[in-house]
């Protein structure tokens, strides 16, 4: 045996141990079962609703109605209004001629994205849509090609608007055959930055205010650090691409799904670094002369969170309520859509998970806190998984929402001391 293949041999049961981990850390907190899934002890989840189409991302009022996001219209409206009575959410109205991801509520308007642009509806003194049928352009024109197009969205508290522009290709390589450096990162792989005082702006009008980061769905303003913080979609294939340099066990576990705290004119190293999460290091992506062992460029940011590769983290949110225990008090709940590209090993994700922060930065491991979405062992893969995780919501009395954008359901977890 030569020294390159011990070496990808250790890589390879180095990647296995990590595994071996992460399922050992889903099993610490799958306590009870409830609405068919297993959460921790004195939690309870509840099925409010059901069936409304590809659910995304939504937002709770303070009079307990669910602005729901549909990835794809239901009689021809993308939004769906719900009202929680406690134990089960009526359907108020629809509206929206846009299917889309991003919704959120920000100074007296609903905000709500298609794959190409934002849309405001102004809301009442009781945070209901006035004019339903005409909402004003806050920016269109978006990059929306292939794939990654769904934009999320976010605020801060100064009156900006936070966009993804999600890069349409895996790697980029197709892009950037000579390795002179990635074309298409000028109008994509970024997060985009806009005004909210200003309609009918183009992307153009925006500033690029993160890149290097191939795709966001999940994203939330930390008010605790003042910040952004999101939640990127790893790149795929390095087996497939790079055989000689990884094996499929690593290709399966690697890169890591990375949380970043971005600031204005950060870069995370999309294409040309990945984020290896059992070596805890930034490595060169095998396209731009990497081998799986060289480091990357220390210029590139470095993640503040780092977690097992293709799970597809879809949704983001920062507990501030006061109905859970203190450990939850400003920690992170991350949806994990599931994986499709594990192989040869299962594929996992379909859960929602708790990252413990303390003074606005991660502190302790992440841990399970919602599984059991896609069903039995057998349905975790996307054709079959019978519920996935896509958005997370909070509650005026802080109870934690989650959508499924498989059957459109909508599950309310509580806490009873």
């Amino acid at each position: 045996m030569n020294q390159r293949t011990t070496l990808l041999l250790g890589l390879s049961l180095m990647a296995i141990g990590g595994l071996a981990s992460f399922n050992l850390a889903k099993k610490d907190k799958q306590s009870i079962a409830s609405a068919g899934l297993k959460i921790p002890d004195g939690f309870n989840a509840a099925i409010i609703a059901d069936n409304l189409g590809s659910a995304r991302h939504m937002v709770v009022t303070p009079a307990n109605d669910i602005y729901v996001h549909l990835e794809g219209l239901k009689s021809g409206k993308g939004i769906v209004v719900l009202h929680d009575n406690g134990d089960k959410a009526d359907i108020k109205t629809s509206f929206g001629s846009f299917a889309g991801t991003g919704i959120r509520i920000s100074n007296g308007y609903l905000y709500a994205s298609s794959d190409k642009a934002v849309f405001r509806f102004k809301l009442n003194e009781k945070q209901e849509v006035i004019d339903p049928e005409h909402p004003e352009t806050v920016v269109s024109g978006l990059v929306s090609k292939r794939a990654h197009k769904p934009k999320a969205i976010a605020f801060d508290n100064e009156g900006n608007l936070y966009v993804n522009i999600g890069a349409y290709s895996n790697i980029c390589s197709e892009f950037d055959p000579q390795k002179k450096g990635c074309p298409i990162l000028d109008s994509a792989g970024a997060i985009w930055k806009f005004k909210t005082d200003k309609l009918n702006q183009k992307q153009s009008d925006g500033i690029r205010f993160a890149s290097g980061l191939r795709n966001v769905v999940g994203l939330d303003w930390n008010q605790q650090d003042n910040q952004l913080f999101v939640m990127q979609h790893g790149r795929d294939a390095l087996h497939d691409l790079f055989p000689k340099y990884y094996t499929t066990q690593q290709s399966a576990l690697l890169p890591a799904e990375c949380m970043y705290a971005l600031k204005e004119g950060d870069n995370a190293g999309w294409p040309y670094m990945y984020y290896d999460d059992v070596k805890h290091k930034k490595m060169l992506g095998p396209e731009y002369g990497g081998d799986g062992e060289k480091e990357a460029d220390a210029k590139y940011l470095d993640p503040v969170a780092a977690y097992p590769g293709h799970l597809a983290p879809d949704g983001l949110l920062f507990y501030t309520g006061n109905q859970f225990p203190e450990k939850y008090k400003n920690g992170a709940f991350i949806a994990f859509h599931g994986s499709w590209n594990r192989a040869p090993e299962p594929q996992a994700g379909y859960f929602v998970v708790f990252q413990p922060f303390k003074d606005g930065k991660p502190d302790g491991k992440w841990e399970v806190f919602a599984d059991g979405f896609a069903g039995t062992a057998e349905e975790t893969s996307p054709g079959k998984a019978e519920h996935r995780p896509c958005g997370l919501a909070q509650g005026p009395d802080g109870s934690l929402y989650v959508s499924d954008d498989v059957k459109g359901t909508i599950y309310k977890i509580t806490y009873k001391k």
